[in-house]
């Protein structure tokens, strides 16, 4: 089965934190002030983070379930 996660491109992240706050899974942190990170056990490859990221930095990519 194939789901989607999300990725950040981190060379693009600004660090703004949209993304970490519209997480339902709070699976998306800032790391040290420089840019997101996603926690892949915790995603569910819902796509809001996607969507509110205003750098558009954040796909979602297939990964295994």
């Amino acid at each position: 089965m194939v789901r989607r996660k999300a990725a950040v491109d981190v060379s693009l992240c600004v660090a703004c934190g949209c993304c970490v706050k519209v997480c339902p899974k709070n699976a998306i942190s800032v790391f040290k002030g420089i840019y997101a990170v996603v926690d892949e056990a915790l995603c569910v490859g819902c796509g809001k983070c996607g969507k509110e990221c205003p750098a558009s930095v954040i796909t979602m990519k297939e990964a295994e379930a």
